[in-house]
C-alpha cells in the first residue's frame, strides 16, 4: 500500500474476502453491508449464514448469489469451515441482534477472522471486557459500523474543531429524531419483538439503537469524552414495553455543557441525527437529512455554508471522501462505502504486514463500542434513580 497524494486513500492491492452473519431476507442493515462494502470496491462477499432459520439462510445466500457450499446455516459452523479454507474470509460483518454479538465475535475471533460489529456492540460493559480481551488475545481488527463520521461534511467539522475553527468547546447539542414508533407497534414484526425485550435487546430501547449513534457522533466531532450524565426515558408515542424517547443532560470532560434528544416517536422526523457544537470564536451545525452541507457560524462574521465536493476549504480528511464533484448529491450509501474503506486499509495492513499512514484513519474501534455500551447503561442507571448524574468511566 501507499499514498499517491495526502488527499486519497491507499490503493488496495487485492480485494478482501467478506462473510456476513445475519442481515437477510431483506434486512435493511445486511443490505447496508453489502452496498457499502461494494461501493468501497474493496471486498468480495463470498460467505454468508444469513438467518437463524435454515431455510431463511438459504434462500437470502442464494438471493446474494454465494455458492452453495458457503452458504452457512450456523454460524460457528462458518467461522470453522472458512477458516480452514485458502480462501476463507478474512472479515465477517456481524448484522444481528444485540444478545448475539459477543458470542458470536468470539467465534470469529478464534478463528483468526477480523471483525465489523453492528452497535450496540454487546449487551454489558462485562461482555466489552471479554472481547476486548479476545481481541488483544488474537490481535484481529475489530471495527463498529458507526456509518454517520463517514460523511464528509461530518468529517469535515471534526477536522474544523480539531483546526481550532470554534474555538475551545462551551457547549454542544446532538439529538436523534424518528417517527416510526409513534403509532402502535406491529405484534407480527420480529424485528420489533426483540426490540422490546430488555433480555435480548438491554436496558434500553431507542436510547441503544439511536442513541449510541448520536453519543458516539458527539463525541467525535468535538474530540470530548462525556464525563458524566443525567437521562429521562419516555414512552412518547404509543404505549410500549421500552421507552420511545430520551432527554439527556450532558457534561463533557472540559467542563463544558452538552444536551441529547432521542426520539422514535417525534412525527414528520425520519432519521434525524443532528448536532450543533459551539466554542468561543464560532459554531458548526449539520444534519444527517442534509449531510451535503456543514454550517460554520463564525462569532461576529457572515455565516458560512461549506459544500461537500473538493477544494474550496474542504479538509482533506473529508476530501478523500468526497467521491463525487459538487452538485452531484451523495448519501449514506456512500459513507457506507467510506466506512468500508477505512476497514478495509485496516485489515490489508494486519494481514500484510503494511503500515497505515499516522492519521489516516478514525476508524470507530472496540474501545468506541465499550463506551457506547457504558452510556447506555450509565442513561439506564440514571433514568431508573430518577434522573441522577451518573459518572461515565
Amino acid at each position: 500500500m501507499g499514498l499517491t497524494g495526502t488527499e486519497i486513500y491507499p490503493k488496495a492491492s487485492r480485494r478482501l474476502r467478506l462473510g456476513i452473519v445475519g442481515g437477510g431476507q431483506g434486512a435493511l442493515v445486511g443490505q447496508w453491508h453489502w452496498t457499502g462494502a461494494r461501493l468501497s470496491n474493496r471486498w468480495d462477499l463470498v460467505a454468508g449464514a444469513l438467518s437463524s432459520d435454515p431455510e431463511r439462510a438459504l434462500a437470502s445466500g442464494r438471493e446474494w448469489m454465494l455458492a452453495e457450499d458457503r452458504i452457512y446455516t450456523d454460524y460457528a459452523e462458518m467461522a470453522k469451515a472458512e477458516a480452514a479454507r485458502p480462501d476463507g474470509i478474512e472479515a465477517v460483518a456481524i448484522c444481528t441482534p444485540n444478545w448475539t454479538h459477543r458470542p458470536i465475535a468470539e467465534a470469529f475471533m478464534e478463528a483468526g477472522i477480523d471483525i465489523i460489529c453492528d452497535k450496540p456492540m454487546a449487551m454489558t460493559p462485562e461482555d466489552c471486557a471479554a472481547l476486548a480481551a479476545k481481541r488483544a488475545e488474537t490481535g484481529v481488527v475489530f471495527a463498529l459500523t458507526h456509518p454517520y463520521p463517514y460523511h464528509p461534511m461530518a468529517r469535515q467539522a471534526r477536522e474544523m474543531v480539531a483546526a481550532g475553527a470554534i474555538g475551545e468547546i462551551r457547549q454542544a447539542l446532538v439529538e436523534y429524531a424518528q417517527d416510526w414508533a409513534t403509532e402502535a407497534d406491529d405484534p407480527d414484526s420480529r424485528s420489533l419483538s426483540w426490540r422490546r425485550d430488555p433480555a435480548k435487546i438491554g436496558r434500553a430501547s431507542a436510547t441503544g439503537d439511536i442513541g449510541t449513534h448520536a453519543f458516539g457522533m458527539i463525541e467525535f466531532v468535538t474530540g470530548l469524552k462525556v464525563a458524566k450524565l443525567r437521562a429521562e426515558f419516555h414512552v412518547c408515542g404509543a404505549p410500549k414495553a421500552m421507552e420511545d424517547t430520551a432527554f439527556l443532560n450532558l457534561a463533557f470532560e472540559n467542563g463544558a455543557p452538552g444536551a441529547m434528544w432521542l426520539t422514535q416517536a417525534a412525527p414528520g422526523n425520519y432519521c434525524a441525527l443532528r448536532f450543533r457544537v459551539y466554542g468561543e470564536k464560532g459554531g458548526l451545525e449539520w444534519d444527517q437529512e442534509f449531510p451535503e452541507h456543514l454550517r460554520f457560524r463564525p462569532l461576529n462574521a457572515p455565516e458560512q455554508v461549506i459544500v461537500r465536493g473538493h477544494g474550496s476549504g474542504v479538509a482533506p480528511a473529508a476530501e478523500r471522501m468526497a467521491l463525487l464533484p459538487r452538485g452531484h448529491g451523495e448519501s449514506l450509501s456512500d459513507a457506507w462505502g467510506n466506512l468500508y474503506t477505512e476497514i478495509a486499509i485496516a485489515v490489508e495492513a494486519r494481514r500484510e504486514g503494511g503500515a497505515v499512514p499516522a492519521d489516516l484513519l478514525a476508524l470507530p474501534d472496540l474501545e468506541d463500542g465499550t463506551r457506547g455500551v457504558k452510556f447506555i447503561h450509565a442513561a439506564a442507571d440514571s433514568s431508573e434513580a430518577g434522573g441522577t448524574w451518573q459518572a461515565l468511566a
